[in-house]
């Protein structure tokens, strides 16, 4: 059981990247889906969250209008699709899955990160 979370790198600032969180050994359907990150030195704050139909949808106020976050039930994978990046979005992203429709930082299942460094 586990969370594969992939994607990240090296983006120039304006620049886009797609991350992608596939799930093995359980149904991602039941779960809310969120993406968290963790900048050097400051604490994992969360980014966007799915519910389980991809019905409901927030994001911090940081990243509205540039992330977008998705989730293919078939596929067993969520998705996030960062646009118009800046410095600020260097971080390590994590999915993590809950049966929360409030992301409080605890999480049944977590990805294991992956990095985006933004910078040109």
């Amino acid at each position: 059981v586990q969370l594969q979370a992939s994607g990240g790198g090296l983006v120039q600032p304006g620049g886009s990247l797609r991350l992608s969180c596939a799930a093995s050994g359980f149904a991602l359907s039941s779960y809310w889906m969120y993406w968290v990150r963790q900048a050097p030195g400051k604490e994992r704050e969360f980014v966007a969250g799915i519910n389980s139909s991809g019905g409901v949808i927030r994001y911090v106020e940081s990243v509205k209008g540039r992330f977008t976050i998705s989730r293919d039930n078939a596929k067993n994978t969520v998705y996030l699709q960062m646009n118009s990046v800046k410095s600020e979005d260097t971080a390590v992203y994590y999915c993590a899955a809950t049966r929360s429709s409030v992301w409080r930082g605890i999480a049944d299942y977590w990805g294991q990160g992956t990095r985006v460094t933004v910078s040109s």
